[in-house]
């Protein structure tokens, strides 16, 4: 058998499709598009569930990719095992009703034999053990013998996930040796030893399951097969794990130079290398996918992996960020394949380095803690962190409670999973919002899905605002109709419309419908599936019926104030690039009539410069009146161009490009104006961020601008007004009183100093003794943090030798600040004991040294119940 790449063999898989007349397509991204049942891509199969589900039209009814997918399932795996991994690639031959198991299988014994050469009398096969079809192809077409065709059951050899398509599998093993097995005489492919390796799985969907458990004949049954390159990578290269093939040898080859750690030298460290090694893969490849870190979804599990390999880093010595590093031997392993691993190289090292020089800034500090945690759960000879101190270490710390999960069970306890739960509780509902659309999830069906695949709607909105078309499909509370009536609101699909749907982070149009006896106000206009326009109308007059021929007419003002606010975020996106970085990349938008917001890829608030420059450049191109085109091309030929591809958007094999002036290239599928003058003008209302690297700019175009404008003006007068000036002397008028405002706050805050001395005597008269030490515990008039701890410090020197426990409250909020002198903290003193027991009676919390600590706390009703359980603690302190 010939030693293959790993690219190699991805390049020969997908040639030998193509000579089977399959349409190569590149990998989809690893976020969904349409699917809310996945956060991530995990299998080759899942960006074509509406194929399969029958929802979209494939391009071609032959398809071949190689996907990229992320699984975390098995986290806590990946590194300790030969085998696991959070990143993998999946290669799959499609058939959506055109060939079946036939050629199916077929074509994979043909390509594993005599364009792999791996040996025939290494190959075995498994089927569904009631598949006489299979069994029969495999015997009788191919030629195995029945001893290496193995009968499985539905557990190993059949798919399904609840209802909907399913069916039997068959699949490709290679046997690595008996020095694999398990000695058992009848090994063979089923047995749990690692002699027989499953690569390649042949999935015939051909039944379709109901609600009852009936298995339906599916009239088109389908092809899905999947084998995993990394799997297969590993038998043709003759290695024993995927740490060992090619690609992921080079990664982890310069994992080992930037730790200066060998491989292979203990297991801990072998551990840490391959963790650092597979997770920066993925990270790698999940930011060149417009992932971002964060607390929620898909940018927690980005977080997840990117602290952990961290932290493995730090186990190995590295006290800095060091993975972005590492980025460059992801690109140059798989640069050639992804090509926006190469495009996108300078801000995935940014991301990945600016998310670990966060972590670092609090990595140790949280370390710290939880280790002081579990030395408390270890004297208390308990074995569980409570949730409220892994949440803690989440919410202040940034560890991810895998992290922390896993830190914890290395020490041999464990984690209180359900108490932290609750302590996110809220912070999960806050996140979980609801997305709208026609997205399909899952297999799960609607009432459009049941509609004719031959129902299609032709946009003819670029063009024209007005138009005729034939009323296709009417759906009335989620049914489909025949006809609807005066004050219904109804969903109407048309075979040609001039409204456009919602997309592309533009609002749907509004307008009316109609003909000689029926109109309809449309309130909004959706995309739907199967290339479907959507508009949702309220019937205001007559009967509209299926077949009849409409009027559509969109809003003509609302259309063109929608349009400059698209246009203008073309030249917005632009400008950006220009003046913070070309590292910037879309990350949503949001364009309406009133106004646009645009959100990007930025790690730092822009500075007042940078926006009025941002704000500048758009209006200048404005100013220039630049010709606004559009047309058609492939996205090869638009990214050739130069043309800016936004992340998220679903593109075909035709895209429509458009460009203002020479100054943006962009795919976009939106309504645009048809020069950049008719924007008028472009106003930045705010910026601002709105997540972990994202930032956000609102602004306005044409009448909105206009009238921002004038109510600025109208801010000034009356401002002016106020002063008693004219507009031109705010500013210098403005000065003046600030000046004279911070003279009198120095004047105010002399006469507190003057009262505070006043009040130190007094507090030091009414000094407690307690077993001869002198004790101040009091709640005092302070405001701030600083002037609580001024006055203990002066408390102390006054008193010499002493315990002092102050409390004050400020802003509904409670301060405590404790100290204690030397003498005292030798004797048994803790003044972080002391400080972090009385906020706790305020709800709050704290702690610090045993002669100097504060706290904060939420209830100041409770203030002298917490004085006087401090009190008490000191009493048994002094006793010790």
């Amino acid at each position: 058998m010939e030693k293959k790449g790993l690219n190699e063999i991805r390049k020969l898989f997908l040639d030998f499709f193509k000579t089977k007349e399959h349409l190569a397509r590149p990998s989809y991204p690893l976020v969904p598009q349409n699917d809310k049942s996945l956060l991530l891509i995990n299998a080759g199969m899942a960006p074509l569930k509406p194929y399969f589900a029958g929802t979209e039209t494939p391009p071609s009814k032959r398809m071949v990719t190689c996907q990229k997918c992320i699984r975390t399932g098995d986290i806590e795996n990946v590194g300790k095992t030969a085998r696991h991994a959070t990143f993998f690639e999946m290669l799959g031959n499609f058939s959506f009703g055109d060939y079946f198991k036939e050629e199916s299988i077929l074509w994979g014994w043909e390509f594993v034999t005599e364009h792999l050469k791996m040996p025939v009398d290494k190959l075995w096969a498994s089927i569904y053990y009631e598949d006489e079809e299979a069994f029969d192809i495999w015997h009788k077409k191919i030629g195995l013998s029945t001893d290496k065709i193995v009968r499985l059951g539905k557990e190993d050899n059949f798919w399904e996930i609840g209802v909907g398509p399913c069916g039997p599998c068959s699949e490709i093993y290679f046997d690595r040796g008996e020095k694999y097995g398990c000695g058992a005489e009848d090994c063979k492919p089923g047995c749990e030893c690692d002699r027989y390796v499953e690569f390649w799985n042949h999935v015939f969907t051909q039944f379709d399951k109901d609600e009852e458990g009936n298995y339906n004949l599916l009239p088109n049954p389908n092809i899905d097969t999947g084998m995993g390159l990394e799997r297969v990578a590993c038998i043709m290269q003759d290695v024993d794990s995927i740490f060992e093939v090619d690609t992921m040898k080079y990664i982890l080859n310069n994992a080992c130079q930037l730790t200066n750690t060998k491989y292979n030298e203990n297991n801990e460290k072998n551990i840490s290398l391959r963790i650092i090694t597979d997770h920066i893969r993925s990270v790698t490849f999940m930011v060149s996918d417009g992932i971002l870190p964060s607390n929620e979804g898909r940018g927690y599990v980005l977080r997840r992996l990117l602290r952990r390999a961290a932290r493995h880093g730090k186990i190995l010595g590295i006290d800095k960020s060091f993975l972005h590093n590492l980025v460059d031997a992801v690109i140059k392993m798989y640069g050639e394949t992804y090509t926006e691993l190469k495009e996108k190289e300078e801000y995935i090292k940014r991301v990945i380095q600016v998310e670990e020089e966060r972590f670092q800034e609090t990595i140790q500090q949280g370390l710290d803690i939880l280790s002081s945690y579990m030395k408390e759960i270890e004297e208390a000879k308990e074995d569980t962190l409570k949730g409220e101190y892994a949440f803690k270490l989440y919410d202040t710390y940034g560890f991810p409670l895998d992290l922390t999960k896993e830190i914890v069970e290395e020490k041999g306890l464990k984690v209180d999973i359900q108490g932290f739960e609750e302590e996110m509780t809220r912070q999960r509902e806050r996140a979980r919002k609801a997305r709208g659309g026609e997205d399909t999830e899952g297999w799960k069906e609607d009432v459009f899905t049941s509609l004719s695949k031959d129902i299609a709607t032709e946009f003819k909105g670029y063009e024209a605002l007005t138009n005729k078309g034939k009323v296709l499909a009417i759906v009335k509370d989620n049914q489909v109709v025949a006809s609807a009536h005066e004050n219904d609101e109804i969903i109407i699909i048309l075979d040609e419309t001039t409204f456009y749907g919602e997309g592309g982070g533009q609002v749907g149009d509004v307008g009316i419908i109609y003909n000689e006896t029926f109109e309809g106000m449309v309130l909004d206009t959706k995309k739907g599936i199967n290339n479907r326009i959507h508009q949702t109308i309220k019937v205001n007059k007559g009967r509209i019926n299926v077949g009849d021929v409409v009027t559509s007419q969109v809003d003509e003002t609302i259309r063109k104030n929608t349009a400059r606010n698209h246009t203008a975020t073309h030249l917005l996106h632009r400008a950006l690039k220009e003046v913070v970085g070309e590292h910037v990349q879309q990350a949503g938008s949001l364009v309406t009539p009133e106004r646009l917001r645009f959100d990007f890829t930025h790690f730092e608030g822009l500075t007042t410069e940078e926006i009025a420059a941002i704000e500048e450049k758009v209006n200048h191109q404005i100013f220039q009146g630049l010709q606004v085109t559009s047309f058609e091309t492939t996205p090869n030929q638009a990214k050739q161009m130069g043309a800016e591809a936004l992340f998220g958007e679903k593109y075909g094999e035709v895209v429509r490009v458009i460009k203002v002036g020479d100054y943006s290239t962009e795919l976009c599928g939106g309504t645009h104006l048809k020069n950049s003058s008719e924007i008028g003008i472009f106003l930045i209302l705010n910026e601002g961020g709105v997540a972990s690297g994202v930032r956000r700019i609102e602004a306005v175009t044409g009448a909105e601008a206009y009238k921002y404008a004038k109510s600025q003006q109208k801010t000034v007068d009356m401002t002016a007004e106020l002063l008693k000036t004219q507009v031109s002397s705010v500013i210098p008028r403005l000065e003046a009183l600030i000046g004279e405002g911070k003279e009198k706050d120095r004047e105010i805050n002399r006469l507190k100093a003057k009262l505070a001395t006043g009040a130190v005597d007094e507090i030091v008269d009414k000094a407690k003794v307690i077993d001869d030490v002198k004790v101040i515990i009091e709640k005092v008039e302070v405001q701030g943090m600083d002037d609580l701890r001024k006055m203990g410090d002066t408390l102390k020197d006054k008193l010499q030798s002493g315990v002092i426990l102050l409390a004050s409250e400020a802003d509904g909020k409670v301060n405590f600040i404790a100290t204690a002198t030397k003498d005292l903290v030798a004797k048994g003193i803790h003044a972080g004991n002391l400080v972090k027991e009385a906020a706790k009676v305020t709800g709050g919390g704290g702690g610090g040294r045993p002669d100097m600590a504060q706290a904060g706390g939420k209830n100041p009703e409770k203030i002298q119940e917490a004085l006087e359980k401090a009190e008490e603690l000191l009493k048994k302190q002094l006793n010790g």
